[in-house]
Order: C-alpha cells, then sequence, then structure tokens
C-alpha cells in the first residue's frame, strides 16, 4: 500500500461509506447573518411573525375595551350622583310651600289663636299629602289587627272592648307600605286574656 501524503487521510476501501466533507459547519461563534428565531435569547420572534401580530391586536383590544369599561363606570357614577341631586331638588322644592305656610301661620300668631289652631292643622295636612305624592302615604288606623311590617308596639293595655291584638291607640302615625316604609306607626295592641 502506498502511503498517503501528509495532511491527507487515506481513501476508504471501496464499497465503505464514506462521511461527508464539507457538507457540516463547525460549531463556533454566530454569523452576523444569521437571524435569531423564536427561542433566541432575545424572546422576540420577527415582526412579521402572525401570531405576534395577532397577539398584539388582541391586547390593544384588551386595553380598549378596559378603558370603555372604566370610562362606562365613571359616566354612570356621574349620572347616579346627578339623578340622587335631582331628587333631592324635587323633595325639597315639594316641602317649600308647607314652610311657607307655617311661616304664615307664624306670622299671626298674635290673631286669633283659632285660627291659628285651624292654620297649623292644614299646613300639617299638606305636609302630610307631600309625603303621599312622594309614595309615602300615612298610616293612623285604630282597630285594626296588629300588624308587624306596620306597626311598632310601645304598649300593651286591657281593653275589654277591643279584640285582643287589635292596635288600641296610635301614639305616632307610620308612613309608606311594605318595602317603601319610611317608619312604622307606635302603636299600643290590646292584650290577650
Amino acid at each position: 500500500m502506498p502511503i498517503p501524503p501528509q495532511g491527507r487521510e487515506p481513501d476508504p476501501p471501496e464499497g465503505a461509506v464514506q462521511p461527508p466533507r464539507g457538507d457540516l459547519t463547525q460549531p463556533g461563534p454566530p454569523t452576523e447573518e444569521a437571524e435569531p428565531g423564536p427561542d433566541a435569547a432575545t424572546g422576540t420572534a420577527a415582526p412579521d411573525d402572525e401570531h405576534t401580530v395577532a397577539l398584539r391586536e388582541a391586547e390593544d383590544r384588551w386595553r380598549r375595551a378596559l378603558a370603555d369599561l372604566d370610562n362606562l363606570r365613571k359616566r354612570h357614577a356621574r349620572e347616579l350622583e346627578r339623578e340622587a341631586a335631582a331628587e333631592r331638588a324635587r323633595t325639597a322644592a315639594a316641602f317649600l310651600p308647607v314652610i311657607d305656610n307655617l311661616e304664615l301661620a307664624l306670622s299671626h300668631a298674635a290673631a286669633d289663636p283659632d285660627a291659628i289652631v285651624e292654620g297649623v292643622r292644614a299646613v300639617r295636612d299638606q305636609a302630610v299629602n307631600v309625603l303621599e305624592r312622594l309614595g309615602y302615604p300615612r298610616h293612623a288606623e285604630k282597630g285594626v289587627t296588629f300588624d308587624p311590617a306596620r306597626h311598632e308596639v310601645v304598649g300593651v293595655v286591657q281593653d275589654p272592648d277591643a279584640d285582643p291584638n287589635t292596635v288600641v291607640q296610635v301614639l305616632r302615625p307610620g308612613y309608606g307600605e311594605a318595602e317603601r316604609q319610611l317608619r312604622p306607626a307606635a302603636v299600643t295592641v290590646a292584650k290577650r286574656e
């Protein structure tokens, strides 16, 4: 066998599988031409990656939806405050004639005392009417069966003329019905024998 020249490997025997020569790149530092993939240390994909574009669009839509929701919440809070202020103003305006009539009655205090009593009753009726228009009717009935939803018992008396568990006397009238009640009527109830 002849001796191969220096620096060159011997030829393999005929029929043997030869390793590829020069096809594989040697490991070493990356070249500037190579683009980093999505797994590269930067963590970013190529700008034209359709998944990245879709993710950015979804994030943009999400941020806009959050901003819209926050604006809606603020607008709703402003509208509620505006409606509450308007309702307070309507309620106060409904009581202005009552105050006017009370001042008128006080200005005539030196006159006939019977006229003053009559004027105060009229003012009271006017105030009760205002509460009724606002949805809080007055209830001060005697002789009705005690109802814990409408009455507050402040005393129990023995009354032979009244049925047990009925309202004998109303000490303070109640205003409102069922769920919309300003206060229950303070009553005394007949005791059971």
